[in-house]
């Protein structure tokens, strides 16, 4: 899988721009239950099929930095807690996930923005890959105030994937049991850690600037609109649906970013998390991409975004919920459960296959 050469900061910067592949768009939101239940969210959005399962590392297990790296090994580490998610290319690296402390982490495509440091031989001993770092925050972290501790210190390199022709340009969306939720941005100008103020995570551009470009839309109100007069002429509404009027309906990430912060934040409120994790669900619903909706062609190849999956995570009690776009059907991982007796990280199947119930008869 993984390129033999390693790139610098400049290499990596330089070869981000020119993705033989579209830009990835992922939305992620996070919901609150009246119980204390937090609730992370998120669709994950590629051109092709990911090759996602679900990983399951019991605590105590060895990991292993720079796997997608064949020739330059990092160090091993031993996990302190047991985590479970989403990997990414059949390999073990969970790129969406959480631990038995409910700590969460989802990594979400950063292109042309994310830059990391130049793996060489004096940092490789401590080097982290930008697609595994999922498996070390989830491993080795309880809340997000330690995860905050402990970023600064760490040393995140990029490692050249073949199937994206890229290393990983991601951003980083971590919570916690307590509600505490950042988004973490390795950029040209070092590290940046925000406090995820308004409950969601797209893409590009920055998270600040994502937020700046709220302003936009302060007059956005879930209420139907009532009539006006205009001079002598009254205006109507059509029917139905004119709350929030001008939600930007494309699938761009400043707009994805708008139209999740207004649902996140006007959703209605749920008891616990099984309420919130059905609520989530149907909110991300609006957030689903289908094949054909984002179409770029290179090189006469059609390439075409599409929601590879979606997944809720019930922080309370580190349930992971699961659906794929083959199989619509929820399903989940009660990490508790999937932990018990584990001496060794396992691989979950994600898909089932598309099915349909015949109530033909009843």
């Amino acid at each position: 899988i993984a390129d033999t050469e390693i790139l610098s900061v400049a290499a990596s910067t330089a070869l981000s721009s020119t993705l033989i592949l579209p830009v990835f768009a992922c939305t992620g939101l996070i919901l609150y239950a009246e119980d204390g239940a937090v609730i992370p969210a998120r669709t994950m959005e590629f051109s092709f099929d990911v090759q996602s399962n679900i990983l399951v590392v019991p605590a105590g297990a060895t990991i292993e930095n720079l796997v997608m790296n064949e020739e330059q090994r990092g160090s091993r580490y031993t996990a302190k807690y047991g985590f479970a998610g989403a990997n990414a290319l059949n390999k073990p690296i969970v790129v969406d996930g959480v631990n038995e402390k409910g700590l969460y982490f989802g990594a979400f495509y950063f292109k042309d923005i994310a830059v990391f440091e130049p793996l060489t031989p004096e940092n490789q001993k401590d080097a982290i890959s930008s697609e595994e770092l999922g498996n070390y925050i989830l491993s080795q972290f309880s809340t997000v105030d330690e995860v905050r501790k402990a970023l600064p210190n760490l040393t995140i390199v990029g490692t050249h994937i073949k199937e994206i022709n890229n290393f990983a340009p991601f951003h980083y969306a971590i919570s916690d049991r307590s509600g505490v939720s950042i988004v973490v941005e390795w950029r040209q100008d070092g590290l940046h850690i925000y406090d995820n103020t308004v409950n969601v995570v797209t893409n590009n551009p920055t998270y600040d600037w994502l937020l700046t470009n709220l302003n936009n839309y302060v007059g956005l109100t879930t209420n139907n609109r009532e009539a006006q007069t205009v001079g002598r002429q009254t205006l109507e509404p059509f029917g139905q649906g004119t709350g929030l009027f001008g939600l930007p309906g494309d699938h761009s990430s400043p707009s994805r970013f708008v139209r999740a912060a207004a649902f996140a934040n006007t959703a209605l409120p749920s008891e616990n998390a099984e309420q919130a994790v059905f609520q989530a669900f149907h909110l991300l619903n609006h957030f689903d991409i289908p094949k054909g909706s984002i179409r770029e062609t290179i090189n006469d190849d059609l390439f075409t975004d599409y929601t590879v999956w979606t997944s809720v995570v019930d922080t309370k009690s580190s349930t992971y919920y699961y659906k794929t776009y083959l199989t619509q059907q929820v399903e989940r991982v009660i990490l508790s459960e999937a932990l018990k007796d584990l001496k060794e990280p396992k691989t979950i199947p994600m898909e089932s296959g598309f099915s349909v119930k015949d109530r033909s008869n009843g």
